[in-house]
C-alpha cells in the first residue's frame, strides 16, 4: 500500500468515528433537544484546542454476535484541550453509538483520561449520556465501572472533578458522578437513579415517574445529589466553564486571579441600614454577600437545596473565595440536617483546593424537632463542626446578627479555627436568645413569679438580657471577636484580612485520615 493510500485509510477511519452513530441517530438526538457528544466537547473547549485520544479504540466482545457490531470510538469521546486558556481533560459519552453504553474499552478510555488528568494536575469533566452497563459485555462492564470509581476516589482532593448528567444515568453509573466534586443536570433531559420507576413499581408497588424520581429538579431540590439544574446542554456547559474559573487546576495551585475592576477600598454604605430594627424581621443574606464581593462575582452552588444555607464562590479583590452564609428568609436561617451537609461538603471542597473561606452568620441555632433528632441532626451537625475545624485555608467570619449556642460554634467561630472574626454592632452572640434565657435563668424566673404583672416583668427581663448579653462586646472583650466593625467597612476589612493571611501555613497532626461522622 502506498503512503498516500495509508493516509487516505486513516482519513476514512477518522471520518467514520466522527460520524458517531450515523445521521439518523444524530437527528434523533437533536429531536430530543440534546447536543451530540462531539458538539458538547466543541462547546466546552476554546476553539480549535481539543485534541482527541483513543478515537480508534474498539471493543473486543464476541458475546451475542458483538464481533459484528461496530461502535464508533466505543461510544465515548475523550481528550484534552484548553478552557479559558487552561488545560482540562474530558470525556463525553455518545448516546448515538449503542446508547453510550459502557463496556470494557469504553471504561478503559475514561480511566486513561482520568489518569492523564491526575498526572498533569488538570481538572477532568465528565459529560454523561449513557444507557448504562453494556449487558453484552457482562462482568467486564462492571469491572470498568469499578475502575472508574477507584480513580474518582484517588483523584478526589487532587484535581477538580466535574460531572454533567445530560441524558440517562442509572444503576451503577450514578456512583461515579456522586463521587465527583460538582454535579450538573439538564432539566427534562437527564435522569439519575439507582433503580428505575418500573423496577420500583415491581418490587415495592410504588408508582412514580422518571422526572419525579430522578429528574434535575428532584435531585437539585430534594436529594441534593445535583449542585446545578440547567435549562439546556448549552447552559450547562457555559456554567461549567464559569465554575472552572473559580477553581485551581489542582490542589498544589491557587485559583486563577480574574481582574474584576472593583475598588478594594470601596465602602458599602448600603450595609449600614440593611438590617431591620426588629430582630425578628428577616432579610436576604444574598444582598449582603453581593454587596461585599467584587461586582457580579457571586456564583452560587446548590442554590435550590437546603435554601436556609447559602454556599458559593465569589471574588474579593479579584481572588477566588468560598462563601457560606445563613439565610434568614428560610427557617430563620436555622441549621438543619440538609444545611449541615451542604455547608460541610462545600467547606471541605474549598479547603481541598486552597480556596479561602468567608462565612456570614445569622443563625438562631439548630432546627428543633423530632424528625431532625431522629434523622441524626447530632451526627450531621457534627460534620459542620468537623469540616471547619479541619480546614487549614484562611478562614474569615462576619457575624451579622444572631449567633447562638452550638450554632455559634458551628459557623466557623474563633474556637474552630477562624483566623479573623468580625462582628457588626447588630450582632447577638450568646448561649441562646433572650426569651429562652429569661425562662432558664433562676433569678429571672424568681423575679417574674413574684411580680404582679408577670407579662410586663418578663418583657422587662428580656430587654435587660438583650442589652447586657445579646451584643458583640462581651465576645470582643474575651478576644473571640477580633473587631466590631461598621457594616460598610466589611468589604475593605475582609480584603485586608485576605491579603494578610495569604501566606498562612498550618500543619495538622500526622495521621492517615480523620474519622468524620458520616
Amino acid at each position: 500500500m502506498k503512503v498516500s493510500e495509508k493516509i487516505e485509510l486513516l482519513k476514512k477511519k477518522r471520518k467514520e468515528a466522527l460520524a458517531m452513530g450515523g445521521e439518523e441517530r444524530v437527528a434523533k438526538q437533536h429531536e430530543k433537544g440534546k447536543l451530540t457528544a462531539r458538539e458538547r466537547i466543541e462547546l466546552l473547549y476554546d476553539k480549535g484546542t481539543f485534541r482527541e485520544i483513543d478515537m480508534l479504540v474498539k471493543h473486543r466482545s464476541t458475546n451475542f454476535g458483538m464481533e459484528k457490531v461496530n461502535i464508533p470510538s466505543d461510544g465515548v469521546i475523550v481528550g484534552h484541550g484548553k478552557v479559558n486558556g487552561r488545560t482540562v481533560f474530558a470525556f463525553s459519552q455518545d448516546f448515538t453509538s449503542m446508547g453510550g453504553s459502557l463496556g470494557e474499552m469504553h471504561a478503559a478510555k475514561i480511566c486513561k483520561v482520568m489518569d492523564l488528568a491526575v498526572k498533569a494536575g488538570a481538572p477532568v469533566v465528565g459529560l454523561n449520556d449513557s444507557g448504562g452497563a453494556r449487558v453484552e459485555e457482562g462482568v467486564d462492564a462492571l469491572k470498568g465501572y469499578g475502575e472508574i470509581f477507584m480513580r474518582n476516589s484517588r483523584a478526589s482532593g487532587v484535581i477538580p472533578q466535574i460531572s454533567a448528567i445530560m441524558g440517562p444515568c442509572a444503576g451503577g453509573a450514578v456512583y461515579s458522578p456522586a463521587m465527583t466534586d460538582f454535579v450538573y443536570m439538564v432539566k427534562k433531559k437527564s435522569h439519575m437513579f439507582i433503580t428505575s420507576p418500573y423496577v420500583i413499581k415491581t418490587v415495592t408497588g410504588e408508582e412514580t415517574t422518571f422526572e419525579e424520581l430522578g429528574g434535575a429538579m428532584a435531585h437539585s431540590t430534594k436529594s441534593g445529589n445535583a449542585h446545578f439544574a440547567c435549562d439546556s446542554d448549552e447552559e450547562t456547559i457555559e456554567s461549567i466553564i464559569e465554575l472552572l474559573n473559580y477553581l485551581p487546576s489542582n490542589n498544589l495551585e491557587h485559583a486563577p486571579v480574574v481582574q474584576m475592576g472593583d475598588d478594594p477600598a470601596r465602602m458599602c454604605e448600603e450595609l449600614d441600614s440593611i438590617i431591620p430594627d426588629d430582630p425578628k424581621t428577616p432579610y436576604d443574606m444574598k444582598n449582603i454577600i453581593e454587596l461585599v464581593l467584587d461586582h457580579d462575582s457571586f456564583f452560587e452552588v446548590h442554590e435550590q437545596y437546603a435554601a436556609n444555607a447559602i454556599v458559593g464562590f465569589g471574588r474579593l479583590n479579584n481572588q477566588s473565595v468560598g462563601i457560606i452564609g445563613n439565610q434568614p428568609l428560610i427557617q430563620a436561617g436555622c441549621l438543619d440536617i440538609d444545611a449541615s451537609d451542604k455547608i460541610s461538603r462545600f467547606v471541605r471542597t474549598c479547603d481541598a483546593f486552597n480556596i479561602p473561606l468567608v462565612t456570614f452568620v445569622d443563625v438562631p441555632g439548630y432546627l428543633p424537632g423530632v424528625q431532625q433528632e431522629l434523622g441524626g441532626i447530632i451526627r450531621h451537625g457534627a460534620k459542620l463542626l468537623w469540616s471547619y475545624a479541619e480546614a487549614t485555608v484562611p478562614k474569615f467570619t462576619v457575624v451579622i446578627r444572631k449567633d447562638y449556642g452550638g450554632a455559634y460554634l458551628a459557623m466557623c467561630s474563633k474556637q474552630l479555627g477562624a483566623d479573623m472574626v468580625f462582628a457588626w454592632p447588630t450582632a447577638e452572640i450568646a448561649v441562646m436568645g433572650a426569651k429562652g434565657a429569661v425562662e432558664v435563668i433562676s433569678t429571672y424566673r424568681k423575679e417574674i413569679n413574684q411580680a404582679d404583672d408577670k407579662k410586663a416583668k418578663t418583657q422587662e427581663k428580656i430587654n435587660e438580657y438583650e442589652e447586657a448579653f445579646n451584643v458583640p462586646y462581651l465576645a470582643a472583650q474575651r478576644g473571640y471577636i477580633d473587631a466590631v466593625i461598621i457594616p460598610g467597612e466589611t468589604r475593605m476589612r475582609l480584603i485586608d484580612a485576605l491579603e494578610a493571611m495569604s501566606t498562612k501555613t498550618e500543619v495538622l497532626p500526622a495521621k492517615k485520615h480523620g474519622n468524620i461522622p458520616l
